[in-house]
């Protein structure tokens, strides 16, 4: 499981280097890809091959199944990280998140999300009045 907030930065090459906490579970490959409200999501490859397979059970006549499925394998980048824990984030993935160089990287239980480092801060600000009103039947059963 994933937890915590991280500020790396994105280097000259479009690399980050993953939190020393997340890289053992993301050691074996990862997979970046669109993410939403504009961050990236960064899966471990096992996790993101579950996700895939619920992912295709979705009916293909289904319009927004469609429409989520084209653009998240579509962007979806894979590949090892190296020994000092850095990834490639592709000039496309980092256009589409606005990352330019201060960056927050989150752990979402089975997913890291990369943010740019003012996304983040006003995405918070934006939802934690959100999140303090948030009501049981919103929430799974048994929280």
């Amino acid at each position: 499981m994933f937890l915590g907030t991280h500020t790396p930065r994105l280097d000259d090459k479009g690399r980050l280097i993953l939190p020393a906490k997340f890289r053992d579970e993301l050691a074996g490959g990862v997979v970046v890809t669109k993410g939403q409200e504009r961050c990236l999501y960064v899966f471990p490859t096992p996790e993101f091959q579950r996700l895939a397979d619920e992912l295709q059970r979705a009916p293909m006549s289904s319009k927004s199944a469609r429409a989520y499925n084209r653009v998240f394998f579509a962007s979806a980048h894979d590949e090892i990280p190296d020994k000092q824990g850095r990834v490639t984030i592709p000039a496309h993935l980092r256009t589409y998140a606005g990352l330019e160089r201060d960056l927050v990287v989150i752990g979402a239980s089975t997913r890291v999300e990369i943010w740019d480092a003012t996304a983040w801060e006003e995405y918070l600000t934006a939802s934690e009045e959100a999140f303090a009103d948030i009501e049981e039947g919103d929430l799974p059963p048994g929280l």
